[in-house]
């Protein structure tokens, strides 16, 4: 028979092991929660580091892209909040999901996890109030606050975080507002309802925050280019930390791998793939492609791994441009790139720099840039309005821009005419890039954007469905030039 003070010890020890170890408690109050072990992977451990981070202070802002039926909810909305009213039980949360009933279900299972024998035996003092106890808002005795809404549902009157939450220095997890999936798989396709909810975001949501040091968690799947995970990563107001966990690792290389084998094998992924390739790439692989892309696909593409080897190779270099005059990121932005000639056999992409820059602010990086490599054969800029402004301005400062238009490099003016002449000789393995990881033998940079380059390349559509299409346009340019001075 257990003594009173066996016991006693027993239960000080998982008290103290859960307040020191947020993955400890998942795994002790799902069990007594679901009656069954936790089925924990690497990629829960990655997400329990991420929200300890939050917790400390380390990380305000926090994107987290995985697929569906992952534990993200288990994880990110019921034990996190339920481990941070132990930790500090004057925390205020507002919790944020597509549906009322999804997010009223995960406010009532925090509640549930508190109002457990087993919480209260750890810690009695804990309590809900009772005149605070509903699904939709419920609080502490300490005076912590749990509201619960759709993520287009009012919010007004309540907060998240407390003012007081960084003094003298030092920051105190006071609670955070937490959004998990707020728009709806099947809303996604609908820009009224997408930008709907977009437009929640900066007309309500963030204003809840009770400081500037509140975090915002965000847990999402992909399901769109501008959902709401990309309407905040293309805005630059706030700085997210953005944790990306898709459900095939390494994809499309030798050493593919499932993200989590208990739930779906390799074998299993690459049915859902084959069966519908638009909903694999942005919910399960956070990579959201329009409908009717995949016309560059991602197979095409030949990667070096020797940056200065390939500089070697090359006979002739050259720049292209394609610009814009503002910094809005609504907008397409500027990008300007680098590419080396092997003869007529082959193009490799060299150097790329891409940002939101205003007109002088283009300028000078533009000249900057240039200026780390001696190129034979200057710039090329698609003459359009801010190209040619951008022409000008450099010519001024003594550098060799050239205006590009597609008939003069006997390319076809339309943009899918283009795609569809370039297409080929990268298909055929005759354009490489960098692999990520490579370091820019000029400027010592780790190069870290090739993916980027390649997932606008597939998500690039014939009706213009797709978000930006600024480095395609860099890489129609460049295959006109290669293959027009290759001719010659």
């Amino acid at each position: 028979m257990t003594s009173f003070s066996d016991e006693a010890i027993r239960l000080g020890v998982i008290k103290k092991r859960c307040e020191n170890d947020f993955e400890f408690f998942v795994r002790y109050f799902f069990k007594h929660q679901k009656g069954s072990k936790f089925v924990f992977s690497w990629h829960h451990k990655r997400i329990c580091d991420e929200l300890m981070k939050v917790y400390r202070g380390e990380v305000t802002n926090l994107i987290i892209n995985m697929p569906p039926r992952y534990s993200k909810t288990e994880i990110v909305v019921k034990m996190f909040s339920a481990w941070c009213m132990v930790k500090n039980p004057r925390s205020e949360f507002i919790h944020l999901s597509y549906s009322d009933p999804l997010a009223l279900d995960n406010s009532e299972t925090v509640k549930a996890v508190i109002k457990s024998k087993e919480f209260q035996e750890l810690w009695p003092l804990i309590t809900i109030k009772n005149n605070k106890d509903s699904k939709k808002a419920w609080g502490t005795e300490q005076g912590g606050v749990f509201y619960a809404t759709a993520a287009g549902g009012s919010v007004t009157g309540f907060g998240a975080g407390r003012i007081d939450e960084f003094e003298n220095g030092k920051f105190n997890f006071s609670g955070a507002i937490i959004a998990d999936d707020p728009l709806k798989p099947d809303d996604a396709r609908s820009n009224v309802k997408r930008e709907s909810i977009n437009r929640r975001w900066d007309e309500t949501i963030k204003s809840r925050r009770n400081s500037k040091h509140t975090p915002v968690i965000i847990i999402m799947q992909r399901l769109h280019e501008m959902d709401f995970c990309g309407m905040l990563l293309a805005d630059t107001e706030l700085k997210w930390s953005h944790l990306v966990l898709p459900a095939i690792l390494r994809e499309g290389s030798d050493d593919e791998e499932a993200l989590w084998p208990a739930k779906h094998s390799l074998e299993d992924l690459r049915k859902m793939k084959a069966k519908n390739p638009y909903m694999f790439a942005g919910q399960m692989q956070q990579q959201p492609t329009p409908e009717g892309g995949g016309k560059i696909k991602r197979e095409y593409w030949n990667f070096y791994e020797d940056h200065t080897e390939v500089m070697g190779r090359c006979s002739m270099f050259f720049w292209v441009a394609d610009t814009a005059y503002t910094a809005k990121t609504s907008n397409d932005p500027s990008v300007f790139s680098l590419w080396g000639c092997e003869g007529d056999k082959r193009l490799y992409l060299l150097d790329r720099r891409r940002g939101w820059w205003e007109f002088p602010e283009l300028v000078r990086e533009t000249q900057q840039r240039l200026a780390k490599y001696q190129v034979n054969n200057g710039i090329y800029i698609e003459a359009k309005a801010s190209g040619l402004s951008l022409i000008q301005s450099l010519r001024q400062k003594g550098v060799k821009a050239i205006p590009w238009k597609p008939k003069d490099y006997a390319f076809p003016d339309d943009k899918v005419g283009r795609v569809n002449e370039s297409m080929w000789p990268i298909a055929n393995g005759d354009v490489w890039l960098p692999d990520n990881g490579v370091v820019n033998s000029v400027t010592g940079e780790v190069i870290d954007w090739s993916d980027d380059w390649v997932g606008e390349h597939e998500r690039f559509t014939t009706d213009d469905t797709h978000l930006h299409d600024d480095q395609v346009d860099n890489t129609t340019m460049a295959v006109s030039i290669w293959q027009y001075y290759s001719k010659r």
